[in-house]
C-alpha cells in the first residue's frame, strides 16, 4: 500500500497554474489577431478587413481595394522607416487615427518598418493629388493613411470618407 500526501504549498502551486492555464485559453480565444472589424457608419453593419498576407505588390493593391481605393500599381516611393521609441505630439496625432482604425503603432516602437507611398486615383470629390501610405512590418499592415500634401490638406485612415 503505498500513502501520498499533498502539502497545502503543493496545492497552490498546482492551483495557481491551472488557473493562468485558464486565463491564457481565454486570451487566446478572444484576442483579435490577424484582422479587424469596423461599424460602417450609415447602415451599421460589421465589415471585416484583412491586415496580414501583404507579402508582394499585388498583396498591397489587394489590401487598397478591400477599401474602395484605386490606386497606380507602382509605388510612387518605398522607404525603410524607423518608429521612434517614444512618441512627440506629431505621432501621438498620427497614433490616434491608426487607433480610430483598429491598429496601434505603440506596438510597434524602435521597430523598423516598410513604408509604401501609391497615388489614389478615385478619391470622391477631391481635385488634387491623393497618396496612401502602408506601414507593412513582418507581412503585416501595422499602420497608414490616406492624405494629400495640399496646404489645406487632410488626412485620414484607410475607411473612405
Amino acid at each position: 500500500m503505498f500513502i501520498y500526501s499533498l502539502r497545502a504549498g503543493t496545492l497552490k502551486f498546482f492551483g495557481i497554474i491551472g488557473v493562468a492555464l485558464a486565463a491564457l485559453i481565454v486570451l487566446i480565444a478572444f484576442v483579435p489577431g490577424e484582422q479587424a472589424e469596423l461599424s460602417a457608419a450609415p447602415t451599421g453593419e460589421t465589415v471585416t478587413y484583412h491586415y496580414d498576407k501583404v507579402k508582394t505588390p499585388e498583396d498591397r493593391l489587394e489590401f487598397l481595394r478591400q477599401f474602395g481605393w484605386e490606386v497606380r500599381p507602382e509605388p510612387l516611393e518605398q522607404a525603410e522607416v524607423t518608429i521612434p521609441g517614444e512618441f512627440d505630439k506629431v505621432y501621438a496625432g498620427y497614433n490616434e487615427i491608426q487607433k480610430n482604425q483598429g491598429l496601434d503603432l505603440g506596438r510597434y516602437k524602435n521597430k523598423t518598418v516598410s513604408r509604401y507611398t501609391y497615388e489614389v486615383l478615385n478619391y470622391p470629390d477631391y481635385e488634387g493629388r491623393v497618396l496612401v501610405n502602408l506601414l507593412v512590418y513582418r507581412n503585416r499592415v501595422i499602420g497608414g493613411d490616406v492624405c494629400t500634401s495640399d496646404i489645406n490638406g487632410f488626412i485620414h485612415g484607410f475607411a473612405r470618407p
